[in-house]
């Protein structure tokens, strides 16, 4: 099985494309967000890595289990579970502009690859503790992927 990432460039090209096809009206398949608002969700959870929205600090119960859940890769290789909770900060309720956070979403995956190119993701996760530079792109795309398939691209 091939673990894509946003460190591939093909990977990368292919989500980029996968946004490109996403249109304002798109039908979602779960959840409550719209696409406008997923995208402003998808940019947020992107910001975590580059140090834009930080994440609050978890108890030890929490850590422990988003540790042993990355390192057995459940969550990574058998996609991320429908409705799973998120952290607060993460949550989009409120109304958004599809084609601003279209464009923001975009400029933000830029920023990221750049990030990355710089050496300059981080080490640590609030949930998943220890993150080495491979985690983040297999996470980040595994994200991406979770909510684009959510509305049919």
């Amino acid at each position: 099985m091939v673990k894509k990432s946003l460190h591939h460039p093909e990977h990368f090209e292919e989500i980029i494309r996968r946004i490109s096809l996403l249109s304002r009206d798109a039908e979602r398949k779960w959840g409550r967000m719209d696409a406008g608002q997923m995208l402003k969700h998808c940019s947020r959870v992107l910001e975590v890595p580059l140090g834009k929205t930080v994440l609050p600090a978890l108890p030890f119960i929490y850590t422990a289990v988003g540790a042993f859940t990355k390192k057995e890769m459940q969550v990574f290789n058998n996609g991320i579970p429908r409705n799973m909770p998120t952290f607060r900060k993460l949550i989009i309720n409120f109304e958004c502009d599809f084609d601003v956070e279209k464009q923001y979403l975009l400029e933000t995956l830029e920023k990221y690859r750049q990030h990355y190119l710089n050496g300059q993701l981080p080490g640590h996760h609030a949930l998943f503790g220890k993150m080495r530079v491979e985690d983040w792109g297999f996470l980040e795309y595994k994200h991406l992927h979770h909510h684009l398939k959510q509305f049919n691209v």
